[in-house]
Parts: C-alpha cells; sequence; structure tokens
C-alpha cells in the first residue's frame, strides 16, 4: 500500500507523489510532470509489518502530476502469497490533488486502491489526507471498505550534513471492527543520493504481541531493518 516502503524518503509519510526526478511536458491541458521509479529492498515494510514475511522486495511506481497539484499514479511490490490468498502481488491505484496554502505550509487529499491480483476479495479503498510544516507531516488515512481501519500518523524530515536525509514516523493504527487489534510503529531512516542512485537504511518496530502477530514470526511484526536501493528516471 505504498506502505511505508524502504524506498528513499521513506518519507513514505510524506505522502504519495514524489517528483524529484521528474520530466516535464507541455500538453494542451497543461505541464504535466511524469516520473518513474524502481526499488529493490530487503523487506517490504507496510505500518511495520513485513508484506514479504522477511525476504526481498522489487517495488516499481509510474506517477504523473499536473501543474495544477492534480495527480494520479499507479505503484506495485511483490507480496509473500500465504499471507495474501494467493496472491503475490500487490498492486495500487491512486489519484490525489496537492496544494500550498503558504511557501511552508502545504496539504495533501487522495483517494487510493490497493489490490492483489488474484484475489479480489482482499481489495481495500482508502482516502488519505497529510498537511506538511517545516519539515513536519500530519495525516490520516480511513480504509472503508473489507474493513473499517483510520491510521494516523506524524513524520518528519531534515536534511542531514554530507547530503544525507533522516526520516522519523511514529503510526497509530486504530480498528474499528472489533474484530482487530490496536496497535502502534515507528520507524527511523537514513538516507542518501549516490552514485545516480537514492541509498536508505530504515529501522521500523512496532508494539504488537507475539501473538497478535499475523504473519507466523516475531520478525515479520517486531523490529527490522530495511535497506533500499532506488532509481529514479
Amino acid at each position: 500500500m505504498k506502505k511505508l516502503t524502504a524506498a528513499i524518503a521513506t518519507v513514505s509519510t510524506l505522502g504519495f507523489a514524489n517528483m524529484a526526478h521528474a520530466e516535464t511536458f507541455d500538453t494542451f491541458i497543461g505541464e504535466i510532470d511524469a516520473s518513474m521509479t524502481a526499488t529493490v529492498a530487503t523487506d517490504y515494510i507496510w505500518r511495520g509489518q513485513s508484506q514479504t514475511d522477511g525476504k526481498g522486495a522489487f517495488q516499481a511506481s509510474l506517477d504523473f502530476a499536473h501543474e495544477s497539484g492534480v495527480y494520479v499514479g499507479t505503484w506495485g511490490s511483490n507480496v509473500d502469497d500465504e499471507d495474501f490468498g494467493g496472491a503475490a502481488i500487490e498492486i495500487d491505484y491512486y489519484v490525489g490533488y496537492g496544494g500550498a496554502i503558504t511557501e511552508e505550509f502545504t496539504y495533501d487529499l487522495a483517494w487510493a486502491n490497493y489490490t492483489w491480483p488474484g484475489n479480489s476479495s482482499i481489495d481495500v479503498y482508502e482516502w488519505l489526507a497529510s498537511v506538511s510544516a517545516y519539515g513536519i507531516t500530519v495525516g490520516v488515512k480511513d480504509t472503508y471498505n473489507n474493513a473499517d481501519n483510520q491510521y494516523y500518523y506524524i513524520g518528519y524530515g531534515v536534511e542531514l550534513p554530507y547530503e544525507f536525509g533522516l526520516g522519523l514516523h511514529y503510526g497509530d493504527s486504530n480498528d474499528g471492527t472489533g474484530t482487530g487489534f490496536d496497535y502502534n510503529d515507528w520507524a527511523v531512516t537514513v538516507s542518501k543520493e549516490a552514485l545516480g542512485l537514492g541509498w536508505s537504511v530504515m529501522y521500523s518496530d512496532t508494539d504488537i504481541s507475539d501473538a497478535d502477530c499475523g504473519y507466523g514470526s516475531t520478525d515479520s511484526c517486531g523490529s527490522n531493518v530495511t535497506l533500499a536501493v532506488s532509481k529514479s528516471f
């Protein structure tokens, strides 16, 4: 779910569309930025939980952003088929609008559809909203089909010396059905661009108990160090 993937800005907490390496096209409806990113990671972490059962992940995205602030995109990754009812791939589609109130204060509104080809019964729809200022982002994600879940998060991104980046994240997942469980997750990421690639290392963890872990291994819900390298086109 483009869910805290360890890709560079894991700054996952900063929203969906990362157009830092975008190419701009003039069209009859205005300027459109297009970008593609490919990422190889040692794990796929979503809200502190592994989606690949602790194994490696290959992820790719394609985004288009209009000069008005409207954007659309798609993102995909491999997942562990045993955990997703036989589905081995996740493909997400999203549309949103990002704008600025002042030079420092921005906001982002989006709708996303998360799919797992081969098991459409677990497809998820979600509304997303966030505001950012001075490196801090506060947001909420509301799942309204197949589940009733609200995820609140706060993130902070800052540039370190020698062009390193630091990202901090804390999330609070709340189940509204009464059949699931609530938990918190957190992550610290250090990233840097070098050799034309984006490099990152992320430490993540949750307060999920071993008994509640849904993947049969405490490594899937507990502390994890994820390495990732990405290339944007």
